[in-house]
């Protein structure tokens, strides 16, 4: 994954997490960024984050990178 070009990058999915509520479990933020129209190559990796909860964005990166 290329950090900071689109896509996939932690700007691009923090984007379409925007208006989300912590804590926040991983079906919450699968939801949400479906709900915010998140392409397919962001859905991958938020699909991909470990089970658990999200006490904020900075734990959603966290995540995002474990997944990848």
């Amino acid at each position: 994954m290329t950090r900071g070009l689109g896509g996939q990058s932690p700007a691009n999915i923090s984007n379409y997490l925007g208006g989300i509520d912590f804590p926040a479990g991983k079906n919450d933020i699968v939801e949400h960024a479906k709900k915010n129209g998140a392409e397919s190559d962001v859905m991958k990796v938020v699909e991909a984050l470990p089970e658990g909860q999200y006490e904020n964005m900075a734990d959603v990166m966290k995540g995002v990178g474990e997944a990848e």
